[in-house]
């Protein structure tokens, strides 16, 4: 291939064409930029500053000047949401779906952004109906879920279940383990009613979508205690330990009465027992110290628990141990132990809590759904201080 010389005469030229593209380029960017009103930039400063307050003045400014804004709408909106405003909120979407010129993408956003304030607001059926008509847009997924957040607010257990399985369908993740603990709130309720067979039959299902959930198989167990058959219940709670070792000290208690209930007490100490030394937790120690305190003595109990401090220390299993050290102290001692013991007793309780693995959140009796997130299973069955101890 020859080197034609007119070649490097189309250099420059593409040079130049590149450079009065870039020029154009800058002229009309800055002609933007000079058309959007002054408060833009304020409000915009204000909100990287983190002053939503001096940003929704400056915002509201510009909407009063210039109401055809449909983004700062949405802006505007959406600060009044976060600052617990929603009745502002509401009012900023509504007017945006009263608008007739507004193009239907944006008449769809709007539409969720209003459902989001009647769902922050606890306005929950003005919420569903809202998301029962996003059901077949591009809000879709997001809808599905706000529904679920809905009926699980609302309990309608049943409509959750339906919830999820749609959720699931839609490609939007598997909600097995949610569908299984909605089941377990429709047992508990006729547990509560003291309906057993009627329990059974819904738990039934509850493992069919999740077979580890460990919540129903508790229940189970509750529910043949209700019907009288405490061995069947035994048996039931007993696979716990197949289920999650950490989760059988949350059952540890219903295991010791009904083999108490049974008359074979000693039967139930030695399993706890045995549950104990293969794994440690504060919540079940505290059971079997009572059932070895009840059937063997102090000495048995003192015993115990000195082997379990030394094995996981911790100032509830020291607080457990000064506990079993004043039964038969001496009167000369017993005071100062006291005082000790209250002391430890103090701090202990301060770590005697449950924590949620997503939101931090902390509480004195375990909860299958997080008061603070109100998602499911986030609790781990042990307290605060023996995870920093594994850790």
């Amino acid at each position: 291939m020859e080197f034609e010389t007119w070649w490097l005469l189309g250099i420059p030229v593409f040079f130049g064409l590149g450079w009065i593209a870039a020029r154009v380029d800058i002229k009309q960017l800055l002609s933007e930029s000079r058309s959007l009103p002054g408060g833009y930039f304020k409000g915009l400063n204000f909100l990287l500053n983190e002053q939503p307050d001096k940003a929704i003045d400056a915002f509201i400014e510009i909407v009063k000047l210039d109401p055809e804004t449909v983004e700062l709408h949405f802006a505007l909106g959406n600060l009044f949401r976060r600052r617990g405003e929603t009745e502002r909120a509401i009012r900023v979407h509504q007017n945006l779906l009263a608008r007739p010129d507004l193009p239907q993408e944006q008449q769809v956003h709007a539409q969720y952004e209003l459902g989001q304030d009647y769902l922050k607001a606890g306005l929950l059926d003005r919420a569903e109906e809202t998301f029962d008509k996003l059901i077949d847009t591009q809000y879709g997924a997001q809808a599905r879920r706000a529904l679920l957040e809905i009926f699980q607010r609302e309990k309608e257990w049943t409509r959750a279940i339906e919830a999820a399985h749609a959720l699931q369908q839609s490609g939007a993740g598997g909600r097995q383990k949610e569908i299984a603990q909605f089941y377990c709130e429709m047992a508990q309720d006729e547990l509560v009613h003291t309906h057993p067979d009627a329990a059974l039959a819904v738990l039934e299902k509850a493992l069919a979508a999740d077979r580890k959930n460990v919540r129903a198989t508790m229940l189970i167990g509750d529910a043949q205690l209700a019907k009288g058959d405490a061995e069947a219940a035994l048996l039931t709670w007993r696979r716990v330990e197949q289920q999650s070792v950490p989760h059988v000290a949350l059952v540890a208690q219903r295991l010791m009465d009904g083999y108490r209930a049974v008359g074979r007490p000693q039967e139930g100490a030695n399993l706890l027992k045995a549950y104990l030394a293969e794994a440690s937790s504060i919540d079940l120690l505290e059971v079997v110290f009572k059932a070895v305190l009840e059937l063997d003595g102090v000495d048995a109990a003192k015993q115990l628990v000195s082997d379990e401090l030394r094995r996981t220390p911790t100032l509830l299993g020291l607080d457990k141990l000064l506990e079993a050290r004043l039964m038969d102290a001496s009167p000369e001692v017993r005071p100062e132990l006291a005082l000790v013991k209250n002391l430890v007793h103090g701090h202990a309780q301060k770590l005697a809590r449950y924590q949620c693995s997503r939101c931090g959140f902390k509480a004195r009796q375990f909860y299958w759904q997080c008061p603070g997130c109100s998602n499911w299973e986030t609790y781990p069955p042990r307290r605060t201080e023996e995870l920093n101890v594994m850790n």
